[in-house]
């Protein structure tokens, strides 16, 4: 006796499941921006250090932490993993020789806070760009 072939939500779910685990995750393109009005856009080694606390301009502006493009930019952008990041700010709050970046929540303020400041500098996935902000540089 064969077995009968499964049919029905069963089989759909699956598939569907089968296609979700097989398929890479989807990582955002990330772009560094700046305020279209910027007159000296920073160079990608500047922008790290700015993010890493070791120079103070430019003016970083960070996404919370619970925004996974933070850690995607950070990867990508300086080669440092959450921990690393972590660590390094850290021990410049420790010694009080560093403030973190501001936080914003979400794209929008992300672009708001940057277009505001010709000396701030941030990170946006590339479909969330507008003429308010230019990419200066695509860590991908």
């Amino acid at each position: 006796m064969k077995k009968p072939i499964m049919a029905g939500p069963a089989a759909l779910a699956g598939a569907v499941l089968a296609t979700l685990l097989a398929a890479p995750a989807a990582r955002a393109e990330i772009g560094i921006i700046v305020s279209a009005h910027a007159a000296n856009p920073p160079q990608l080694a500047q922008v790290c250090q700015a993010y890493l606390g070791k120079i103070k301009a430019p003016t970083p502006i960070n996404f919370n932490e619970k925004n996974p493009l933070r850690d995607e930019f950070y990867a990508k952008a300086c080669n440092k993993t959450p921990a690393q990041v972590l660590a390094t700010w850290s021990k410049l709050i420790l010694t009080g020789t560093g403030t973190p970046p501001a936080e914003v929540d979400g794209a929008a303020a992300m672009k708001k806070a940057v277009a505001a400041d010709p000396n701030a500098v941030g990170y946006i996935n590339k479909k969330d760009l507008d003429p308010s902000v230019t990419i200066i540089a695509t860590p991908n």
